[in-house]
């Protein structure tokens, strides 16, 4: 599929379920006409039909145009090179230079991005961009730096993440205590689903289709796109529209590979890939807006809760205030300057 030089600014929905016919597993072929001076892999752990996915191409597509093919990037979904904490050790060391990764995930690596998937802080978008583009945002990027990661201006939208059961309905804290869920190698939602009551066991998301299947876990956690996107739903029968956090998605660079690279090139590489991010930010929302009814479709039940009875759990177990005590004052108070006492 052409990519136009005019940038659309919504994808969409019948593309966004069914991707794009020219992303296969390898994407974006070679340059026409000189040789790339700069060949790079971008990794990412989506089903390529993602907005994820569909906005890296166009982001890769203009990176090659604008910089006359100077700049060639191949992309690979679906963990394609590897898990998730595979991938992180493979950008850090060079093997992958652009890497899509979770929030949650990228803690283990950078305690603070963690911070995101803090239970239940976040009450809507206008919150969490006001979050991510803010203070706050500029504290967790200065830490990824850090950790010696390269990292973009613009965090990527995963969504607000939702409980799905194949066993029972999840409708309260009651209904929660002791139940087997998957949830990422994130030391934040395994801390946050244990507070709960719930038990929860890490899985890289590559093993998580399986691991429902087979009964290791009962449920799992994620966003509606990538419920849908990864068929999920064939191996659970209900959703809960807990919202209990929402995740993002940081697009992390090897620094040595982001450095050698001359100035106007990694200009263009960023503010592309910066551009895609505000794109892939609305096209999430958009999707998850009109997932409830495909899902339905699917045999998926439907379980709205009070998410206060949540919170007043979690805060009652002292999941806030050991969190506070494990990020110091100054970060929390920066969150809590959007969002409001936790």
């Amino acid at each position: 599929m052409p990519v136009t030089r005019e940038r659309t600014t919504t994808l969409s929905r019948r593309r966004m379920l069914s991707g794009m016919a020219a992303l296969p597993l390898v994407s974006i072929g070679s340059s026409r006409g000189r040789a790339a001076e700069f060949v790079w892999k971008y990794a990412t752990g989506q089903d390529p039909t993602h907005p994820v996915n569909l906005r890296a191409a166009e982001a890769i597509a203009r990176i090659r145009e604008a910089t006359g093919g100077r700049v060639e990037i191949n992309l690979f979904p679906a963990n394609q090179l590897g898990s998730d904490t595979d991938l992180i050790s493979q950008v850090r060391n060079g093997g992958v230079e652009i890497l899509n990764i979770s929030a949650s995930v990228l803690a283990t690596l950078v305690p603070s991005c963690g911070m995101l998937n803090t239970g239940f802080a976040f009450p809507d978008y206008d919150h969490v961009w006001r979050a991510m583009d803010g203070a706050f945002g500029d504290h967790v990027r200065a830490q990824i730096a850090k950790s010696g990661l390269f990292v973009t201006d613009k965090i990527w939208n995963n969504g607000f993440r939702q409980v799905s059961s194949s066993t029972r309905r999840i409708d309260s804290p009651d209904s929660i205590k002791g139940f087997k869920i998957r949830v990422p190698v994130a030391p934040m939602l395994t801390s946050l689903f244990q507070s709960l009551g719930a038990s929860p066991t890490p899985i890289n998301f590559n093993e998580v289709y399986s691991a429902l299947q087979t009964k290791i876990v009962e449920g799992q956690e994620n966003a509606l796109p990538l419920i849908y996107t990864t068929k999920l739903y064939e191996v659970q029968t209900s959703i809960s529209m807990t919202d209990h956090v929402w995740d993002g998605f940081w697009v992390v660079g090897n620094r040595r590979a982001f450095s050698g690279m001359p100035a106007d090139l990694r200009d263009i590489v960023v503010n592309e890939i910066n551009k895609s991010a505000i794109d892939q930010r609305k096209d999430v929302v958009t999707l998850s807006d009109s997932l409830r009814g495909d899902l339905r479709a699917k045999g998926i039940t439907f379980v709205d809760v009070d998410r206060a009875a949540f919170r007043d759990t979690l805060r009652k177990s002292g999941f806030y205030k050991n969190w506070q005590g494990k990020f110091g004052d100054d970060v929390w108070n920066k969150l809590q300057d959007v969002v409001g006492p936790l």
